[in-house]
C-alpha cells in the first residue's frame, strides 16, 4: 500500500459522512497516473502554489491600489487569509481540508490588476461575461504552463467556479449556485469573512473610514477587532450548519448573519465606491483600456509578453485576437501595468 493509498484509508475514518473523499474524486480532465504520496486534493494545491499565477498574486490588488504601505492587504494576502478561514472550518466539521485549501489557493487567479475596477474594465472593453472566476478556472484549465494547464480534479475545478458572489447573497438560497461539494461552499463563505474583516481593517488604516464610522450594531455582535470579528463569524458558522438526511446544510444565525450583511452593505457604500478609491479604479480602467487597444495592433510585441508570463502558446488559432489580449491583460500585475503603460505611452527624453 503505498503512503497516499494508506492516508486515503485513514480519511475514511476522520472525514464526516457529507465531506468529499480524496479517494472519491471525480478524476481530471486528462487521466494521468496518481501520486504514490500525495492525495489528489494535495497535488493540485501543490501545483496552484507553483504556479506563476499564484506568484503574480502578491502584485495585485485587493482594494488599495499598488499599495505603498508594508501591511495593506493585496490579493495574495487576502488568498492566505481566506483559506486560513476555510481550513478552520473545515477541520470543525470534520470535512477535507486539503480541499478547500486547494480551492481557497486558485479561487482569485483569475482576478485582473487593479482590483474590481480591472475587472469592470475587461467587462466594458472585451465582454459583459468577462468575470475573475471564470478566469481563474481559464488559468488553471488553459492558460498555465503555456497551454497545458495545470489539470485539476473536478471538485477543484467546481469550486473555483462557484466562489464568486458578486453582491449576492452570503449563503444563496438557489442550490446550483453553491459548489457540489460542501468543501467548496465553505470557501464561498470564507472568502466573505475575510474580506469583511481585513478590509475593514485597511479602510480605517488608510484614512478612509474612521473606526467610529463601523456601525454598532456590528461591533456588538461581531466585536471590535478583526481577530473578534472572524472569531464571531466562524463559530456562529459551525455551530448553526447541521446534518440533515445525509447533507450539510450551512446555516449561520439571524443576528450574525444580518450583521455581515450590514457591515457587507456599509463597506459597498463608503469604502468600495468611496469618492477616493472609486476614483483610482476610474485611472486604472483607462490604463487597461488604452493597453487592451495597444495590445490588438501589436502581435510581435503582444508575443514577447505572453512567452515572458509563459503563456506563449496560449494564441492557439482557434481563439480570437481579442481572448488573446483579454487573457494577457487580466494576467498583468498592477506593478507590470504600469509599468507597460509608461514604456508604451510616457515620452522619453532624447538625452
Amino acid at each position: 500500500m503505498s503512503i497516499r493509498e494508506d492516508f486515503e484509508k485513514r480519511e475514511k475514518g476522520f472525514i464526516a459522512p457529507f465531506g468529499c473523499l480524496s479517494s472519491k474524486s471525480q478524476g481530471r480532465q486528462r487521466d494521468e497516473k496518481a501520486c504514490s504520496v500525495r492525495t489528489a486534493f494535495q497535488l493540485d494545491r501543490d501545483r496552484i502554489v507553483y504556479s506563476t499565477a499564484f506568484r503574480r498574486l502578491k502584485r495585485k490588488t485587493q482594494v488599495f491600489l499598488s499599495p505603498m504601505g508594508d501591511h495593506y492587504r493585496t490579493r495574495l494576502t487576502h488568498t492566505l487569509e481566506v483559506s486560513e478561514i476555510a481550513r478552520t472550518i473545515a477541520r470543525a466539521m470534520r470535512l477535507n481540508e486539503d480541499l478547500v485549501e486547494a480551492i481557497a489557493l486558485a479561487h482569485d487567479l483569475g482576478h485582473p490588476p487593479f482590483g474590481h475596477g480591472g475587472e469592470m474594465a475587461l467587462k466594458e472593453i472585451y465582454s459583459p461575461d468577462f468575470s475573475h472566476h471564470k478566469q481563474s478556472l481559464r488559468i488553471v484549465d488553459i492558460l498555465e504552463q503555456n497551454g497545458k494547464g495545470l489539470n485539476l480534479t473536478y471538485e477543484v475545478r467546481d469550486g473555483i467556479l462557484k466562489h464568486s458572489k458578486g453582491y449576492g447573497k452570503i449563503i444563496p438560497d438557489d442550490p446550483a449556485e453553491m459548489a457540489c461539494t460542501v468543501e467548496g461552499s465553505i470557501v464561498r463563505i470564507a472568502d466573505i469573512m475575510a474580506y469583511l474583516n481585513h478590509d475593514l481593517d485597511d479602510a480605517i488604516k488608510s484614512g478612509v473610514i474612521n473606526a467610529d464610522q463601523v456601525p454598532k450594531t456590528c461591533e456588538k455582535v461581531l466585536g471590535h477587532t478583526h481577530s473578534e470579528r472572524a472569531t464571531a463569524m466562524i463559530k456562529d458558522l459551525i455551530s448553526n450548519s447541521k446534518p440533515q438526511d445525509g447533507t450539510l446544510y450551512l446555516n449561520m444565525s439571524d443576528e450574525v448573519f444580518n450583521a455581515m450583511t450590514e457591515l457587507r452593505q456599509f463597506l459597498y457604500e463608503n469604502v468600495y465606491r468611496s469618492p477616493r478609491v472609486h476614483s483610482e479604479f476610474t485611472k486604472a480602467r483607462r490604463i487597461l483600456t488604452e493597453l487592451y487597444t495597444f495590445f490588438l495592433n501589436n502581435e510581435i510585441l503582444l508575443q514577447k509578453e505572453l512567452a515572458a508570463m509563459e503563456m506563449s502558446k496560449c494564441n492557439h488559432s482557434s481563439q480570437s485576437r481579442e481572448r488573446c489580449v483579454c487573457d494577457f491583460i487580466a494576467s498583468l500585475t498592477d506593478r507590470r501595468a504600469l509599468d507597460l503603460y509608461s514604456t508604451i505611452f510616457f515620452p522619453s527624453p532624447l538625452v
